[in-house]
């Protein structure tokens, strides 16, 4: 199984960039999906972006399409979310997660496939 650990939050300003990091450990990484979700205070998790196994399709919430960008590198067992135009509203715990089971479009924003997650990491975007 894979467990996955995030990096990279932080304080910026609107406008400004971050780029978060999810090391993922396990042998098999490269056979699973992977996930970024956020939750801010008193809300829900929410799906934000999805990447398949080989990297090859990816799946974004239409809140950061155009804005975020998720990434993998199987050969190091990481995956990447590059935030770019951040507003105050991305505000939130972003967290990382994993899923053995494939899936494409709408069904890669479903939480409960995800099976594996980390303890998150804060981004807080002031105005």
């Amino acid at each position: 199984q894979v467990q996955p650990v995030e990096s990279g939050g932080g304080l910026v300003q609107a406008g400004g960039s971050l780029r978060l990091s999810c090391a993922a450990s396990g042998r098999t990484f490269s056979n699973y999906a992977m996930g970024w979700f956020r939750q801010a205070p008193g809300k829900e998790r929410e799906f934000v972006a999805a990447i398949s196994w080989r990297g090859n399709n990816t799946y974004y919430a239409d809140s950061v399409k155009g804005r975020f960008t998720i990434s993998r590198d199987n050969a190091k067992n990481m995956v990447y979310l590059q935030m770019n135009n951040l507003k105050p509203e991305d505000t939130a715990v972003y967290y990382c997660a994993s899923r053995r089971t494939y899936c494409i479009g709408y069904g890669c924003s479903e939480i409960l496939p995800y099976d594996s997650w980390g303890q998150g990491t804060q981004v807080t975007v002031s105005s």
